[in-house]
């Protein structure tokens, strides 16, 4: 028998898959398409680093910046290499305190302040552009004067001990008059076999002390044109400067014609106090050898203080 209303078997209807990708890249029904990708935005990357860059200098004009040693004047506390922290504000703000000196001479500071004795600044010779790392002597209404040797601050010597020797490492940063040293030490060879076979430079050390009690170390090797300074009154808005390597230092002992201050320095010249050091490199890293960069690192100096030991003050009339 057959079944009149039954006809052929029908064929199943073949199943048609869209490819993954055009799945994928089907629109969901309610569902906003993605945004179309953009192309790099030059001038907002441009702004970007603008601003960076600003933000840097304006921190480095305002706050803090860092400050390398380029010279032996504040031996022993500083070695040639080393890389300290020198922050603007504790004086205030004046015509030296941006970024690579770009402001024109100025008097006066803003929100300023003196130093203390005993601080280490950074100051900008009357007339220069260069900085210099030295340390307060001498304040406004101060009489300095320096005979054989020896700090006399208002008419009384600053009360200074002789101290063991220091031993400072030889490298190329402190060849201690040695080649490849830059002059001859005029004054002697200091240079010593430590009992570990290395060369050491051995240099005599006073420890000078302040009327506000600050104190320090000096170097003094001999006899030099700086041992005597005639008497000099710091006029208002001034200070008198001195390194503390005392016979290798162009400071306010100076003209200006031998590279050093020319007297007591406008305060408005100050750019900073120094605070410490971060670190330390011995003169014999290479740019070309990222490893050298390493093994130059002088250690035990990263995070020195660089502010002066307080004390009693010495014995004698209260200081101006």
């Amino acid at each position: 028998m057959t079944d009149p209303d039954r006809g052929p078997a029908a064929e199943p209807a073949s199943e048609i898959v869209a490819p993954p990708a055009a799945i994928e890249a089907a629109p969901v029904e309610g569902e906003a398409p993605a945004p179309a990708k953009k192309g790099t935005d030059w001038w907002a990357e441009i702004k970007a680093i603008f601003w960076l860059i600003l933000a840097v200098l304006a921190f480095h004009s305002l706050i803090a910046k860092p400050f390398y040693i380029p010279s032996e004047s504040m031996m022993p506390g500083l070695l040639v290499g080393d890389r300290l922290v020198v922050t603007k504000y504790p004086y205030g703000w004046s015509w030296v305190s941006p970024s690579f000196h770009i402001l024109p001479h100025m008097e006066g500071r803003l929100w300023g302040a003196l130093p203390e004795r005993g601080d280490v600044v950074i100051v900008t010779p009357p007339g220069g552009t260069s900085d210099y790392i030295k340390r307060v002597i001498g304040l406004p209404g101060d009489t300095v004067a320096v005979i054989d040797g020896v700090v006399q601050l208002n008419g009384r010597p600053l009360p200074r001990v002789a101290r063991p020797p220091v031993l400072i490492p030889v490298d190329a940063n402190t060849p201690c008059g040695h080649p490849p040293a830059r002059d001859p030490d005029p004054y002697g060879d200091f240079r010593v076999t430590g009992a570990d076979g290395r060369f050491y430079c051995r240099l005599p050390i006073y420890r000078e002390t302040l009327p506000n009690g600050r104190s320090y170390d000096t170097i003094d090797v001999g006899e030099s044109p700086g041992d005597d300074y005639p008497p000099h009154l710091v006029p208002p808005g001034h200070v008198f400067l001195m390194g503390d390597n005392r016979d290798h230092s162009a400071d306010s002992r100076f003209p200006i014609e031998a590279q050093g201050l020319g007297g007591p320095v406008p305060w408005e010249n100050l750019g900073g106090r120094a605070e410490f050091i971060t670190f330390s490199l011995d003169g014999s890293s290479s740019y070309w050898n990222p490893i050298s960069w390493f093994t130059a690192l002088r250690s035990g100096r990263a995070g020195t203080s660089l502010h002066a030991e307080r004390g009693p003050p010495p014995p004698g009339p209260a200081a101006r």
